[in-house]
């Protein structure tokens, strides 16, 4: 396949570059003349795998596209623009993409005139999108992380000028205001307040795919913040790779703490954050979480591993005894907090005595939850090049461990809430028992509840009957 003059390819090593450039700042967004209305009578449908980010990118891909005259449509079978928004962290999920891609072949086959788009973390990827250009013909569009706004005029040139659109940025980035949103929940809404990531993990693709630490001004969360309180909101999340680098970015723009003391004061009920890097978790943040009662006792913590010489060579930057420091002082001064993890097992070299440690920090931390991995090489991360004599097969025996201990925890941390009364968001109904419904506490525990006519979007105390792994059970009171 020859590779056109007008594509613009990922390059991992220009993306890696960081300067002292000052971040550019855009504050308005407009469609072109000719892109303005290409949507009508015609459907979207988006796909959205990873993280939180991924989610708020999506709803800004669904505001232009309603922009532009599009309906989101729920059935991909019938619609004319189909976008999967991507996921590079793991192995598996960039499977489960070219899987559907695979999928969507037939609906292309019968339709030429679809529009199948691959957007996101893949798309920044060398390997994925030298994968996706030679073995899916279908996908017509492929664009990353940097130019979620130019989506109108790439749209008009593969409807209208019937051209295959290949349009990936490797670079710092900047920071686009006032886009489009369409908003996939009622009550509770995310809140970019910064993007990109400086830390290079050694094993992470992030800094890779998302650009540099770069944060929004406090002015603007906040008025975004305001608008969706009046708007009915209930909860908010502020959202960034690393939310404790905020503001270092800005001349005197506050930092984190800063900016979540301002959040708290605009009266939204529920303030959450994710996700936070122990390396930047500082005493402020800890005493302005317990000062105000809207700020959610629930923090995610990544620890990745407990043995220190494994830290050091993930580049994570703190030691086990600094982050159990700061774990203590968190239990400590922040009344009824939970606090989860994630762990990654099988690092490159991992013993079983490094292991081990792992599972000893476990054991002092007993977390609420934990989100637990085999190690998946990242192509061009320094971890990819580690070498790794530990076998899969052994790496698996560890993650059922690992799992084992920790689920044990978290049920004793679920089964304690029994008999006692909980403040639940309802989110809505099961779907398989109209009298049952779901929702989050205060401490991210999700609860599944029995009650009679319950409005999504309220607060209802429940009554905790049962306590399990990964849920509580009760009734509405």
């Amino acid at each position: 396949m020859k590779i056109r003059p007008d594509w613009i390819l990922p390059d991992l090593k220009e993306a890696q570059k960081r300067t002292r450039k000052p971040i550019e700042r855009i504050d308005t967004f407009q469609i072109q003349e000719n892109a303005r209305f290409i949507g009508q009578g015609k459907t979207y449908y988006i796909s959205t795998y990873g993280c939180q980010a991924n989610e708020r990118d999506s709803e800004t891909l669904a505001g232009i596209m309603d922009a532009m005259g599009f309906v989101y449509n729920e059935d991909v079978e019938t619609a004319d623009v189909i976008l999967i928004n991507t996921c590079a962290v793991r192995q598996n999920a960039e499977e489960k993409v070219l899987g559907e891609l695979g999928n969507f072949k037939r609906l292309y086959r019968e339709n030429k005139d679809l529009v199948i788009g691959v957007c996101g973390c893949m798309a920044q990827e060398e390997d994925l999108v030298d994968t996706i250009l030679h073995k899916y013909p279908q996908v017509r569009l492929l664009f990353g992380t940097h130019n979620l706004q130019e989506l109108p005029s790439m749209l008009y040139s593969v409807i209208f000028d019937h051209k295959r659109m290949i349009k990936v940025y490797s670079k710092e980035g900047e920071v686009y205001e006032n886009l489009p949103v369409h908003r996939f929940g009622t009550h509770k809404a995310w809140v970019n307040i910064m993007y990109g990531c400086d830390k290079f993990c050694t094993y992470c693709i992030v800094p890779y795919t998302r650009g540099k630490q770069r944060s929004r001004t406090m002015e603007q969360i906040l008025s975004e913040v305001r608008q969706l309180k009046e708007d009915g909101y209930k909860e908010v999340s502020l959202l960034g790779q690393n939310v404790n680098a905020y503001g270092k970015d800005i001349d005197n723009g506050g930092d984190f703490a800063d900016l979540l003391e301002e959040v708290a004061k605009i009266g939204i009920p529920r303030v959450r954050f994710m996700t936070s890097h122990p390396w930047d978790f500082s005493d402020r943040m800890i005493d302005v979480i317990a000062k105000y009662d809207n700020i959610m006792p629930y923090i995610h913590l990544p620890l990745q591993s407990g043995d220190d010489e494994i830290l050091k060579r993930m580049g994570r930057r703190y030691t086990s005894e600094e982050y159990k420091a700061l774990f203590d002082a968190i239990k400590k001064r922040i009344p009824n907090v939970s606090v989860t993890t994630d762990i990654i097992v099988g690092f490159p070299g991992e013993t079983e005595e490094q292991f081990q440690h792992t599972l000893d920090m476990v054991n002092y931390c007993q977390y609420d939850n934990a989100f637990t991995f085999i190690f998946s090489a990242r192509a061009g991360t320094p971890a990819a090049r580690m070498s790794d004599e530990v076998t899969r097969e052994e790496k698996t025996k560890r993650l059922m461990k690992l799992n084992e201990t920790w689920n044990q925890y978290a049920l004793e941390k679920n089964k304690a809430y029994e008999g006692r009364v909980v403040s639940v968001l309802v989110d809505g109904k099961s779907k398989k028992n109209e009298h049952v419904y779901s929702g989050y506490t205060d401490t991210n525990k999700l609860v599944n509840f029995t009650g009679k006519n319950i409005q999504p979007g309220t607060f209802v105390d429940v009554l905790i009957e049962t306590g399990k792994t990964f849920s509580l059970d009760g009734k509405a009171l």
